[in-house]
């Protein structure tokens, strides 16, 4: 079985190579870049009381367009994942593969019958009647969006439960599955906004649905889970009004450069196409492993896909970042050929 790691062991990559965490170019971390601008001065935040969450979620209400009552907030969008497995308590999930390998760690922890599908062959095989079905859109490692119109009528058709994982989908203007919350109730959707807001260390996850579902989740949910630091954090970088275009313009405008770099490189035999803030690219004549350790030197780290589904030991995921690691990734890729 493929082990559930992910990317991201920045401070043991800069330790191996005898160097600090801020010198290493961080290729492998999915976490946008770009910042919103936080005006909030902790020091003067009190937290001598318990926190209140009711701004946070009229906030993140607003921003897609739902009502309060319709999410929920956990601390981080694996928590989420991990409590909604266990409340759901289904005899068998089905993930479209390769996904975020969370999916698969929760099923096996929460005792489900476990079937993936390679999306890559065959996204279109039947599906277990009552299962529980994982789309993760736009994908990982691969950052794919897909219509999910087709699939949607397929799954409701076999009384599925279905959970859409839409952590990426801020990084572009693609249509969320919230629409089909109007006419099937079976349905959650994961807004695991810290990607975006690049704040993975502020741990808040957020799960859509009907109204009827999230107060059947809040029955098993204590009452604070948050800090109150998360959840301010979080109510500033919404407000920054002007940070969801402009990171998005930089973002692609970065994404461009990047596949042009991997275009021009005889290392890369192919990439694949991406709405999300990574690529994932196939190796030509070397491994990931060995892919990496050329690029050591440069101090740059990338992500070995070698454990999703599907994707063997010639599969990277490289992320968006500035325009000066492009170019430091370029600079090797041209000195290592």
């Amino acid at each position: 079985m493929k082990t559930f790691e992910h990317g991201g062991q920045i401070e043991k990559f800069a330790f191996d190579l005898g160097c600090s965490v801020a010198e290493i170019i961080d290729l492998s971390s999915n976490i946008n870049f770009v910042k919103p601008q936080i005006n909030i001065d902790f020091n003067t935040l009190d937290i001598s009381s318990y926190p209140t969450y009711d701004k946070l979620y009229e906030k993140i209400s607003s921003n897609y367009g739902v009502e309060s009552s319709q999410i929920e907030l956990f601390n981080g969008g694996s928590s989420a994942i991990f409590t909604l497995f266990k409340h759901l308590n289904l005899n068998s999930c089905t993930i479209y593969s390769p996904a975020y390998l969370e999916y698969k760690k929760a099923s096996l922890n929460f005792g489900y019958e476990l079937n993936t599908i390679n999306r890559f062959e065959d996204i279109n095989e039947k599906v277990k009647e009552n299962s529980l079905v994982i789309f993760v859109n736009p994908s990982t490692p691969d950052g794919k969006y897909y219509d999910l119109e087709e699939l949607m009528q397929t799954w409701i058709e076999s009384s599925c439960t279905i959970l859409i994982d839409e952590s990426f989908l801020d990084f572009c203007d693609k249509a969320s599955a919230i629409k089909y919350l109007e006419t099937y109730d079976k349905l959650y959707i994961l807004k695991s906004m810290t990607k975006f807001y690049s704040s993975a260390g502020i741990r808040v996850g957020t799960i859509v649905s009907t109204q009827q579902n999230i107060e059947k989740l809040k029955e098993f949910e204590p009452m604070w889970k948050l800090s109150q630091f998360d959840s301010n954090y979080l109510q500033a970088a919404l407000d920054d009004k002007l940070f969801k275009n402009i990171s998005k313009a930089i973002n692609i405008k970065n994404k461009i450069e990047l596949e042009n770099i991997l275009k021009n490189s005889t290392l890369v035999e192919e990439i694949f196409e991406s709405s999300a803030n990574y690529l994932l690219v196939k190796l030509a004549n070397l491994n990931a492993k060995e892919f990496q350790e050329k690029l050591k030197p440069y101090k740059i780290m990338v992500r070995d896909c070698s454990n999703f589904d599907y994707l063997d030991d010639r599969f990277v995921r490289i992320a968006v970042k500035s325009s000066s690691a492009n170019e430091t990734l370029k600079k090797a890729l041209q000195e290592i050929c």
